[in-house]
Order: C-alpha cells, then structure tokens, then sequence
C-alpha cells in the first residue's frame, strides 16, 4: 500500500530529524523536505546538520549520537553513505529511544547505542514505501531513506519495511583507539568542532587525577572546566558537553596549534 500523506500521526506528534553530508549549495536537502512534506505533512522536521565533510562517515555517527538523546523521540535519518548504490543494505533501527533510518556503514550504530541500544532491526527492501515510480541509484536519501522515515513518522510498523536483520550482523565502524597508564592517556581524535576545538574519544573520567598543568601532544596546557579558565591563547583541556576530553584554544582554534585532524591519536600527561 502506498504511502499517504493523511495517514494518522502518533498521538504525540511526529518528529523527524535529517544528518547528511549534502552541503547547502544544493537542492538535496530540499528534496528530502519535500518527500517528507508530502508525505508526512505533520511531521516536525529538525535538521541537525547538512555538514557534514563530505563521506566522513565516522564524523557523522559523532555528531548524530551526541546529538539524538536531546531531540524528541522520533525518526531519526542518517545519511552519510559513500557506498550508496552498492550493494551495502538500507536499514532501520528501533531503540527504546526513537527509530533511525539510514545505510548499514556503521552511521547509526553509535546514534542507536546512545539512545539505549538496537532492540529491533530490518533491511529496507519493501518497494512500496520507496518513493514511486523510480529510485536513483545515488539519492537513496530522497528515493529511500525519506519515504520510509515518512511512514514510520506516521506509525507504520517497523516490520513494513522489510525482513527483520540482526543487530549483531550491523556494520559498526572500529573502535577508536584509548589506552590509559599511570601518567596520562591517548586517545584518537574523534572529531573537530566548528570553534577549532578538537574531542577526543577518551571519556571524560581519564581527566580525573590529572594536575592543573599537563601535556598534550607535547604542548603545555591547562587542565581546567571551561574556556574562561585560561588566558587568551592559552591551550585548555576539559571534559565537553558529550562527557569526553576536548582540547581548546581560548580565542583560538585548537586544531591549528597542534595540527591534527580525525584518526590522529594524542597524549595526554600530567606536566
């Protein structure tokens, strides 16, 4: 049965949410608002971001699980797939915390994980809630991924789009390197922010111990709680809003002054 825009939203109104690598100098991301609009014109569409560099798929999974444990429980729309038209599945998850929709490249795991872990998981290969009558083979985002998050959006049942995959069969992308001794800790570098400030996959508790005065990748800085801790210029590290360590520049992009980018480990020591 086809998808129609009157189909009864839940009682609570739904909500869906769009994380793409589709830039903003495009018609793409108006193209998925489309789908939706017409096919779940109830629908409250929240964009996260629509910047996400271009097939980084690890930087995209760090921003949507920071972000969907605060946005209402709803679908969730993934789309960071350099694979697309591959032979790598479509997928949707349910999590006690809301549904995500996107490719099987490890994108949704961590989103998944922080909204309470997989609970129920299918492939997407029922045609009847793709859009009609054709789908491109390199805009599963419009052509797949909208209209089933469309229908799940309305209270369709997660089985109607296809058979049912084990979670434990899902892509998930390596884990990032953290390894802690007595002085200190490495960690990968998981992500650099709009600021310049650079996160680390190392949680936040490794802190714990460590002076005011240490060490990262060599360069002297202050172990502190927030920007206005140190001077101008001055290097902090702190625990950020996703309880991991971050490396700042006060006024300054951390990123430049230690010249490292996602993948690359640092370490951090007491000084």
């Amino acid at each position: 049965m086809a998808i129609q825009p009157d189909d009864p939203p839940p009682a609570n109104g739904p909500c869906v949410s769009l994380t793409t690598d589709y830039g903003l100098a495009d018609g793409f991301v108006a193209a998925c608002h489309g789908v939706l609009a017409r096919l779940a014109p109830t629908a409250r569409v929240i964009d996260v971001t629509h910047l996400v560099p271009p097939a980084d798929v690890r930087r995209g999974a760090a921003v949507l699980a920071q972000t969907v444990p605060y946005l209402p429980v709803g679908v969730h729309v993934g789309v960071v797939d350099p694979g697309v038209g591959t032979e790598r599945r479509g997928i949707a998850l349910a999590t006690p915390g809301g549904l995500l929709v996107g490719p099987d490249n490890g994108l949704l795991v961590p989103a998944a994980d922080a909204l309470g872990g997989v609970t129920e998981a299918v492939e997407l290969t029922n045609p009847e809630w793709w859009l009609a009558p054709t789908v491109s083979r390199t805009f599963h985002g419009r052509d797949v991924f909208a209209p089933v998050a469309a229908r799940l959006a309305a209270g369709a049942p997660l089985a109607g789009a296809g058979p049912a995959v084990d979670p434990a069969a899902l892509v998930r992308l390596p884990e990032p390197v953290v390894h802690a001794d007595a002085g200190g800790f490495r960690a990968e570098v998981v992500t650099v922010d709009h600021f310049g400030n650079v996160q680390l996959a190392a949680p936040a508790a490794l802190l714990d111990g460590l002076p005011g005065r240490v060490r990262v990748g060599g360069r002297l800085a202050v172990h502190g709680r927030t920007f206005g801790d140190v001077a101008p210029g001055e290097l902090l590290v702190y625990a950020d809003s996703a309880a991991l360590v971050a490396v700042a520049v006060r006024t300054g992009r951390a990123v430049d002054l230690l010249g490292v980018g996602p993948g690359d480990v640092l370490t951090v020591t007491g000084d």
